[in-house]
């Protein structure tokens, strides 16, 4: 008859449902082990794994705070580009009308100075005019004094009658070319 593993026949009276001394005795030791893990080892792995908790929580809490002030911090350099674009643009236009201002003051005296060097120029002109006029006046009289002395054959040399001549020779010689202007239409003559 085979016998089975584990299974004692009648001489050796065995029964594996039947404690014995051994189970006993392993069994104390097995609680005795659970005992001393109970109470010395997992308080230290609790502690630990509570330590290691905490730890993860502070990371998440750091990391979430973390964040939040980088979304603060692109929100605020977001705004203060937006801010610099802005201020930006108004220097570009203050520069540009400021700009525009200086090259139109510039222009402006520029007109000015033109209009004083062409009114400077008009009056030398006419200076010297007056002066080429007064000139050609005295040499006109003086030559028509010598003719008029060579015509008449007396000499002209009282200077208050030469004067007198040549003011009444040179009065009609303006009239006359005033009537010929007046004929031909000239602009130019003004009374």
């Amino acid at each position: 008859m085979p016998t089975h593993p584990g299974v004692v026949t009648a001489a050796g009276n065995s029964n594996f449902l039947t404690p014995n001394g051994t189970f006993i005795a392993e069994l104390i030791a097995f609680f005795i082990i659970l005992l001393l893990l109970y109470r010395y080892v997992v308080p230290v792995v609790s502690r630990s794994m509570t330590e290691r908790q905490e730890t993860i929580r502070r990371q998440i809490e750091d990391s979430r705070e973390a964040k939040e002030r980088l979304e603060a911090a692109e929100a605020e350099y977001k705004q203060a580009m937006a801010d610099n674009r802005t201020e930006a643009a108004r220097i570009r236009e203050e520069a540009r009308a400021q700009g525009q201002q200086i090259i139109d003051e510039m222009r402006q005296a520029a007109q000015e100075e033109a209009e004083r060097i062409g009114e400077r120029e008009r009056a030398r002109m006419e200076a010297e005019r007056q002066q080429m006029v007064h000139q050609l006046r005295a040499e006109v009289g003086q030559i028509a004094v010598e003719l008029a002395g060579r015509i008449v054959g007396e000499s002209l040399a009282d200077e208050a009658r030469q004067s007198r001549i040549v003011d009444r020779f040179l009065a009609e010689l303006d009239e006359s070319a005033a009537a010929e202007r007046s004929a031909a239409g000239d602009p130019a003559v003004t009374g």
